[in-house]
Order: structure tokens, then sequence, then C-alpha cells
């Protein structure tokens, strides 16, 4: 446990950053587990909807620096070749 003041005031704004972070992250997993569940499912307009919302959420973690741009282009990228691949042949 700390003992200064500062050092209380930096464990305590640690644990807050930590808690939005962590529902960020936990936002951003749960999207993309739904997209691959609808892909599953063949229910590809709902997975295409879920996915303008992922990239949105992606972007965003990306900007904040929450996550590395690559990983965040990555995941994009799976979730679109997920969609396309779904998608009946013309």
């Amino acid at each position: 446990m700390p003992i200064k003041k500062s050092a209380i005031k930096e464990l305590r704004k640690s644990k807050k950053r930590e808690k939005v972070r962590s529902s960020k992250n936990r936002a951003i997993k749960d999207i993309i587990k739904k997209i691959h569940k609808a892909v599953e499912a063949e229910k590809i307009d709902e997975a295409k909807k879920m996915a303008l919302i992922a990239v949105k959420l992606l972007d965003k973690a990306e900007k904040t620096h929450l996550m590395h741009k690559n990983t965040a282009a990555r995941n994009k990228s799976r979730i679109h070749k997920a969609i396309k691949k779904a998608q009946p042949k013309k």
C-alpha cells in the first residue's frame, strides 16, 4: 500500500484507468464474438451491421492507444474476411 499522498493518488488513477480500459476491451471482444456467431448462423445482414459498430470501436481503441494499430487492422480484416466468406456466391 502506498504511503505518500502522490502515490495514493496515482494508485487511484491507475485503478480508474484499468476499469475503463478493461470495459472497452471487453466490449470489443464481445462484439467480435457476436459477429462470428452471426456469421456461423448465416445472418449476414446482422453481422454487417455489427461489423460497422466493431470497426468504430476498434478505430477508437487505436486512436486512444488502447490497442496497437496493427492489432486493430488485423481484427477489422478478419471480421470483413469472415463476412465475405459467408456470403453466397453470385
